[in-house]
């Protein structure tokens, strides 16, 4: 919906809001907000209000400090769960004093480079994203556990799938903050599972995925639940992705749809394949960011760890639903649910342009069960692999001018610097794995 500042201060009163969340998003993807007494609204509104920036991961230093939030209005929303004393929610852009966006805002960068792709002519990037999580039971203090509530399946419903409540209570609670659900349901492996909400724009996408995990754990909690979006919570099972659902528009045209072709998939999606495909594994240290992910991406498990296209082969990077017309789309599935949606979205479409502006062929679709393929093969059909670890991706995000450049100098160096630092606790700590395979061999 879209409001106006009256519409906001009516609502408020109206719903006797108390608080209000202003909601931002750190470097690294995490939810922060300040929260601030209903008497302060207008000040809000008249983006006025004030927070240390030096405290936040990969803003500014302590001497520069000073940061500014620029609510967007049609991101209100009040809290359902809350029934006295009730919270609003309002998602800002983050200002510097002199009313300069902050090159670090990760939803500052997305809308970055959707100008980019607006200047090309584009309107707008619609994106349907499907992130996965697991449920998992909480002991006696409240804390997680890894303990499942349930050994359900793909598809299964109770008594096998016991987070079936769990999950019908955050879909009715979605819709109630004006989310439009298409399905839920148990997905492959125990303990997890996904909700389907339709696709929007780009901006508000982000938004929605931020609000979605919210959500999520918020109720899940409530269910005596802890729910995680880590991407490989559990040895020998599917992990958790984020498929990403893609499309160009131009007003109310779908630029990806050619009706005269073999696969209904016009020139300009062809390039912006080519483009995600040839900086695959640059993007993969935003998409996949964390030691965890790279854990999901092995052969076995669903998830795509080879760089390739298809037009129905689950076992590629890049799919295309079968829907055409309007709602032809690429579906790019090694995305993970712990990376920044709004970094995502950014280096994905930012990969997409590049491979546009300079009309990249794209190689040809594999067909084939990749999983099955050897070493040998894959070579032969030119099909590299995704980084292996974060070390890898870091490496190649470095060496990346046009991903790089679609992050921005503040934001690559912070980043960087936070996942080496990452990467290297993870390097020098000793895993239970180690002790459990040497502590008596040796």
């Amino acid at each position: 919906m879209s409001y106006t500042r009256e519409d906001i201060l009516r609502i408020a009163k109206e719903e006797n809001v108390r608080f209000i969340r202003l909601q931002f998003t750190d470097l690294l993807g995490t939810i922060k907000n300040v929260e601030i007494p209903v008497s302060q609204l207008e000040k809000a509104l008249d983006n006025k209000m004030m927070f240390d920036g030096s405290s936040i991961e990969g803003y500014v230093r302590i001497e520069e400090s000073d940061m500014y939030l620029y609510p967007d209005l049609d991101t209100w929303v009040v809290f359902p769960w809350v029934t006295s004393d009730r919270v609003a929610r309002l998602i800002c852009d983050i200002y510097k004093p002199d009313g300069v966006p902050f090159a670090g805002d990760p939803r500052g960068i997305l809308k970055r480079v959707l100008k980019e792709a607006e200047e090309l002519g584009y309107t707008s990037m619609n994106v349907g994203p499907e992130p996965e999580f697991f449920l998992f039971k909480t002991d006696e203090k409240g804390e997680p556990t890894t303990e499942l509530n349930d050994q359900g399946g793909y598809f299964d419903l109770a008594p096998m799938d016991l987070g079936e409540n769990c999950r019908r209570e955050i879909v009715l609670k979605l819709e109630e903050m004006g989310f439009e659900i298409e399905a839920s349901h148990h997905e492959v492996a125990p303990g997890q599972h996904e909700i389907d909400f339709k696709y929007a724009d780009a901006i508000k996408a982000a938004d929605q995925i931020q609000t979605f995990k919210l959500v999520v754990k918020t109720i899940a909690r409530q269910h005596g639940l802890h729910a995680t979006f880590m991407p490989k919570p559990l040895f020998g099972v599917n992990g958790s992705g984020m498929h990403c659902n893609q499309s160009l528009f131009k007003e109310n045209e779908n630029v990806f749809y050619d009706e005269t072709d073999e696969l209904g998939l016009s020139q300009t999606a062809r390039h912006y394949m080519a483009g995600i495909l040839k900086h695959a594994r640059a993007m993969a240290a935003i998409t996949n960011p964390t030691v965890n992910s790279y854990k999901r991406l092995v052969p076995g498990y669903e998830a795509p760890c080879y760089v390739a296209w298809s037009a129905s082969n689950r076992s590629p990077m890049i799919r295309i639903p079968a829907s055409r017309g309007l709602s032809t789309r690429v579906e790019v599935r090694n995305p993970d649910p712990a990376a920044n949606p709004y970094l995502a979205l950014a280096v994905m479409l930012r990969a997409g342009l590049d491979g546009i502006k300079r009309q990249l062929p794209l190689p040809a679709p594999i067909d084939r069960n990749i999983y099955v393929m050897s070493e040998e093969e894959r070579i032969e059909e030119g099909i590299p692999s995704l980084p292996a670890d974060l070390k890898e991706a870091l490496s190649e995000l470095i060496r990346s001018e046009v991903i790089s450049d679609a992050l921005g100098d503040h934001a690559l160096a912070y980043f960087y610097e936070l996942k080496e630092i990452e990467w290297d606790m993870y390097r020098t700590q000793v895993h239970q794995w180690e002790r459990d395979q040497y502590l008596t061999l040796y």
